[in-house]
């Protein structure tokens, strides 16, 4: 990207689309570049890096509904890196034979390692994040992994408040390298008891849940205060904080499928007595 050192801060938009490419990398964001820096100062409340084979497969959420919106309000950067750009053979290989035998494939340490040195270089030594000026932006990086912790609604209230930055790596094949896991991640995620053929879906996933708690990117703060497993709902109940959200319903008050057959919205919603409905509502708030 051309840096201009007259004209700073000067906004380079650059279109959401697997074509556009630094690195390997989709920018989803809008940067405000430095003459003197030649990567671009990020701005956003969060930034969230996804490592992955396929770029193509991740990219295309993000430039949706919620996900766009959060990025042009610049409440977010999500860069999405070909892990295939960090490989040094004409193939691109990603992957080897494991030792001691086996099926399968395991995906290398080096590419990643190679991957994580760039973006940490990428990494500007200062940034403006949530309006207060940072030296040392908080980074986690996050390996994707059927055989880690369990992802909860606590994880990703962590990881918005705690940290500025997110990477992700996500696995393909029989596995990944364990000094990936050993040497290279903070922590592996799962995103639950069961085996997915890559780490694209739970990083979508992760990324969606941080995003969205993120102050301002959601219309009405209140969307976020009686939903399931957050912390009002362990408030509001004097419950665990696994607590489930109360059920929703709209029009038509009265829904009849067929002949004789009514689905009816209870009459406690229809009273437009706001304490029969908090009433209601709590009596409808349980635990999985």
């Amino acid at each position: 990207m051309a840096t201009n050192a007259y004209e700073w801060p000067r906004i380079a938009r650059i279109k959401p689309h697997p074509a556009h490419y630094e690195r390997g990398v989709v920018i989803l964001e809008t940067w405000y570049t430095h003459p003197c820096n030649p990567w671009p100062y990020v701005f956003p409340d969060m930034n969230i890096d996804i490592v992955t084979i396929f770029p193509d497969a991740i990219a295309p959420y993000f430039d949706a509904s919620i996900m766009r919106r959060a990025q042009e309000q610049r409440r977010v950067r999500f860069g999405v890196h070909d892990l295939r750009e960090w490989t040094t053979d004409k193939h691109r290989h990603v992957d080897d034979k494991p030792y001691g035998g086996g099926p399968g494939m395991v995906m290398q340490v080096e590419p990643f390692f190679r991957c994580l040195q760039t973006l940490r270089a990428k990494q500007p030594m200062a940034t403006i994040t949530r309006g207060r000026w940072k030296s040392k932006p908080k980074t986690r990086v996050l390996l994707m992994s059927a055989k880690g912790a369990p992802f909860t609604q606590r994880d990703a209230e962590r990881y918005a408040k705690k940290y500025d930055r997110l990477v992700m790596l996500c696995g393909r094949y029989e596995g990944v390298d364990e000094r990936v896991a050993q040497y290279l991640a903070d922590e592996e995620v799962s995103v639950g008891p069961y085996v997915l053929t890559g780490g694209e879906l739970p990083a979508l996933t992760i990324a969606d849940a941080v995003t969205r708690l993120i102050p301002g990117v959601l219309g009405k703060e209140e969307s976020l205060a009686e939903e399931s497993y957050t912390a009002s709902t362990l408030h509001s109940q004097r419950s665990t904080p696994h607590s489930l959200e109360y059920p929703h319903y709209t029009r038509p008050a009265d829904f009849s499928p067929k002949h004789g057959v009514h689905w009816r919205v209870p009459k406690a919603l229809l009273t437009g007595n706001h304490a029969s409905i908090e009433a209601w509502r709590k009596s409808q708030m349980h635990t999985p």
